[in-house]
C-alpha cells in the first residue's frame, strides 16, 4: 500500500513538473508566382529581361521552429527559440551552413524585470520599430524600402548577441543589445550594438531605434557585407549598396510611428538615416549616407480582406565623386484575403523609379547610373535600368 501511494505521489510530481514547462512546434509555408521586369545580375547595368518565377516566402518567410519555456519560480521563466528558414519551392536551407538561420537563443524572462536572451536574434532596432514598418502590410520582398537599405525587414539577425528588453511600463518599452565580435586581441572588432525605445498610447505609437555594426578586422580594414566571415551576421547587398560593401562600419537611425483612426483605417510612417563608413581597406573614401521616408495606409473593408498602399523615397548624399545624388521612388500595393485562421491568399504589386548616380562594384571611380531595386526580394537580380515593375500572387499557411 505504501509503495502504491509513493508511486502515485511521484507520478503526480512528475506531471506537475511537466506542466510547468512547454515546447511548441510552429512554422509557415509560403509559395507563389512572381514577376519582375528588367531582371539582371547584381552589378550589371545592361541585358535585363523580364522574369516569371516561383516566388517563396513573400508574405512571410517559410520556416519551422521550436519555442518553449520552463517555470523557474517567483514569476521567472527560462525561454528558448530555435528557428530555421527554408526555401519552400526547393527545400533548401535559407542560409547555407546555418542549421537555425532565423533565430537560436536562450534566456530568462520576468514580467516585473524584463527579458534577457543570448544567441542569434533580432536587434532591438528591428523588434521595436517593426509594428510600424512598411513590411507589416506590404511585405519585405516587395514593400521594404529600396534594397531594404534600413534593415526594417526580418532578413537580418545578429550573431553572438545579448539582448535585454524591459517590461512595458505605462506604454514605454526599451531594449538594448551588445553582440561580441570574438576577435582575438581586439575587443571592439566585429562588435554590434543597438538601442531602441517604443511608446504606445491608445491608438497611437512611436518607436526610435539605433544600431552600429563594426568590421571584424583588428587593423580597421574593410569587410564584405555579403560575407559570412563577418562574425555578427550577413547584411544584404543591393543595387544601392553594391559599390559600398567594403565599408568598415554601418550605422542606422530610424523612427517609425502609427495611428489607428478606426477599426478599418490605420496609417504608419517611417524615416531612416543610414551611413556606410569607410576604413583603410575600403574601395570608397567618403561616408555614404541614405535618407529614406515612407508612408503606408492600411484599410480593412471587411473582416477577411486587408488592403494597403505605400510610398517611399530614398535619396543618397553627394560623395565619392558623385555629382548627381542617387534617388529611389517606390510605390506599393497589397491585398490579403483570409481563407481561415491559418491560411490566406495574397497579391502584391510594386513599381520603382531610380535617378542620379551611384558607385559600381569597384567603388570610387566607378560611377554608374543608379538602377531600380524593389524591396529586398530583387536584391540579387535588380533592374538593369532606371525602372522596375514587380508583382506576385501566393498562398500562405501557418501551423
Amino acid at each position: 500500500m505504501k509503495k502504491t501511494i509513493l508511486a502515485s505521489a511521484l507520478g503526480l510530481a512528475a506531471l506537475g513538473a511537466h506542466a510547468q514547462s512547454s515546447v511548441t512546434l510552429y512554422g509557415i509555408v509560403d509559395n507563389g508566382i512572381g514577376y519582375q521586369s528588367s531582371s539582371t545580375s547584381l552589378g550589371k547595368t545592361s541585358g535585363g529581361r523580364s522574369l516569371v518565377k516561383m516566388a517563396q516566402g513573400i508574405w512571410a518567410g517559410s520556416r519551422f521552429g521550436l519555442k518553449g519555456g520552463e517555470d523557474l519560480g517567483g514569476g521567472t521563466r527560462a525561454i528558448f527559440t530555435l528557428e530555421e528558414g527554408f526555401n519552400s519551392a526547393t527545400g533548401a536551407q535559407q542560409t547555407t551552413n546555418l542549421m537555425f538561420s532565423r533565430q537560436a537563443f536562450v534566456g530568462v524572462t520576468n514580467a516585473n524585470y524584463g527579458t534577457l536572451t543570448a544567441g542569434r536574434q533580432y536587434a532591438p532596432y528591428y523588434t521595436l520599430l517593426s509594428p510600424y514598418s512598411p513590411t507589416t502590410w506590404l511585405t519585405g520582398a516587395y514593400g521594404a524600402h529600396p534594397g531594404d537599405i534600413d534593415s526594417m525587414d526580418t532578413i537580418y539577425r545578429i550573431n553572438n548577441a545579448l539582448v535585454y528588453t524591459s517590461p512595458n511600463i505605462a506604454g514605454l518599452t526599451v531594449s538594448g543589445m551588445y553582440a561580441l565580435g570574438g576577435v582575438a586581441g581586439s575587443t571592439g572588432a566585429g562588435q554590434t550594438w543597438s538601442l531602441a525605445a517604443q511608446y504606445l498610447h491608445g491608438p497611437a505609437g512611436i518607436a526610435v531605434g539605433f544600431e552600429r555594426l563594426h568590421n571584424a578586422t583588428p587593423n580597421g580594414g574593410a569587410w564584405s557585407a555579403n560575407s559570412t566571415a563577418y562574425s555578427n551576421g550577413e547584411p544584404g547587398v543591393s543595387a544601392l549598396t553594391n559599390g559600398f560593401q567594403t565599408t568598415q562600419s554601418q550605422q542606422r537611425l530610424a523612427v517609425t510611428a502609427g495611428y489607428q483612426f478606426t477599426s478599418q483605417w490605420d496609417i504608419s510612417v517611417a524615416y531612416s538615416n543610414v551611413q556606410y563608413i569607410p576604413g583603410t581597406g575600403s574601395s570608397f573614401h567618403d561616408t555614404q549616407i541614405w535618407n529614406t521616408g515612407g508612408v503606408v495606409l492600411h484599410y480593412k473593408p471587411i473582416t477577411v480582406l486587408d488592403l494597403a498602399a505605400g510610398f517611399s523615397y530614398t535619396r543618397a548624399t553627394k560623395a565619392n565623386g558623385i555629382q548627381s545624388s542617387a534617388s529611389y521612388a517606390q510605390y506599393n500595393l497589397s491585398q490579403y484575403y483570409t481563407l481561415s485562421k491559418r491560411t490566406g491568399l495574397y497579391f502584391v504589386e510594386a513599381y520603382q523609379r531610380a535617378g542620379g548616380q551611384t558607385l559600381g562594384t569597384n567603388g570610387a571611380g566607378n560611377i554608374i547610373n543608379a538602377t531600380a531595386d524593389i524591396g529586398d526580394g530583387q536584391n540579387s537580380a535588380p533592374s538593369s535600368s532606371r525602372s522596375q515593375v514587380a508583382g506576385a500572387i501566393g498562398i500562405i499557411h501557418r501551423f
